[in-house]
């Protein structure tokens, strides 16, 4: 078997505790997850192993070496998932540093998977963006944040945000209070992204002046979004009607994110406005769609293994029933 080495030095103007990790952490965290053999001494890192390997670890570190040069420390969560994108992918995962906002906390939000870095560029290039993918992909707190970037840059001169109000076992007319009272539970998710990314008393403001509105989405009906940048969120729970009154309120100078995850549907026993969009709008110039999966999960890491639990348990349930109809098929004959 072929094998490679290498070295690479860390400069002295980085901090070599975020690269390697608090009592080497982060190194460990990589070699076990590699069968390349990995050596710190000093400032310098010998890397041996497999030519494939050898080239992932290097970029690997020199993207760690990148990120403590400007002040980052990453993550040992973060460092698994650049080992897996750098494995999946040729893509530079150097250009993940491209912020796409700073929180009013001074947080840089960025892609962290492949996943996330395509969804971002298909919002940047196209009006019209489709991202479908489980819980904890960033589906929906990364266009607020792609929303809120665009807002700043007076791309667009206001922001609405709306999802379908949809009851999940329970009646809305039961509930409490007036209909404003009834409808915000609905959209309290697209309240908690919007006041991570600029503090409650700015984001207050924006929504009183209307520059940001956050509305269900039969609000949209009859009317024309020019100007705007415009998220639909939980749009597997849309009927196809809905879905084509809200794709036809697009205006002038307009983006459109719409997202959506069609294992979580609460319309039971009726199509949704997501089943067959990708077949419908099959062509259609300006138009994208992204598709996340349980390795864009960017969530507590149990999340992951939630969502790949039960597509196992799906997929099991499916074969047992296709096993069980070509028995049946068998007997008929």
């Amino acid at each position: 078997m072929d094998t490679a080495s290498v070295k690479l030095s860390i400069p002295e103007d980085v901090d070599a505790v975020r690269v390697l990790g608090g009592g080497d952490a982060l190194l460990r965290v990589i070699e076990e997850r590699t069968g390349a053999r990995i050596a710190a001494r000093s400032r310098t890192l010998s890397i041996s192993g497999t030519p494939e390997e050898v080239e992932i670890l290097t970029r690997l570190f020199t993207y760690l070496i990148k990120e403590a040069r400007a002040g980052d420390a990453p993550t040992e969560a973060e460092v698994v998932r650049a080992l897996q994108t750098l494995r999946e992918s040729v893509m530079d995962i150097s250009g993940f540093r491209d912020d796409i906002l700073l929180t009013y906390r001074g947080k840089a939000i960025r892609p962290k998977t492949v996943g996330q870095k395509r969804y971002i560029d298909a919002i940047r290039s196209n009006t019209v963006t489709f991202c479908l993918g489980p819980a904890g992909t960033g589906k929906t707190y990364l266009a607020m944040a792609m929303a809120v970037a665009a807002l700043k840059r007076h791309e667009v001169g206001r922001v609405v945000l709306t999802r379908p109000v949809v009851e999940a076992g329970e009646s809305l007319g039961f509930l409490p209070g007036t209909l404003q009272e009834k409808i915000d539970p609905y959209v309290r998710p697209l309240f908690d992204a919007l006041f991570d990314m600029t503090d409650m008393e700015r984001g207050g403001e924006l929504i009183e002046q209307g520059v940001i509105e956050i509305a269900p989405l039969a609000y949209m009906r009859g009317r024309t979004l020019n100007d705007a940048f415009v998220i639909l969120d939980e749009a597997q729970n849309t009927t196809p009607e809905q879905m084509k009154m809200f794709l036809t309120r697009l205006g002038f100078n307009s983006k459109f994110v719409v997202t959506g995850d069609t294992t979580q549907r609460d319309l039971m026993g009726r199509r949704g406005g997501l089943t067959e969009i990708e077949e419908i709008l099959a062509g259609v110039d300006d138009v994208a769609f992204i598709h996340l999966d349980r390795s864009d999960v960017v969530r507590h890491a149990l999340v992951g293994r939630i969502v790949e639990a039960y597509d196992a348990f799906d997929q099991a349930q499916e074969e047992r029933a296709s096993k069980r109809g070509g028995t049946r098929g068998r007997k008929e004959r």
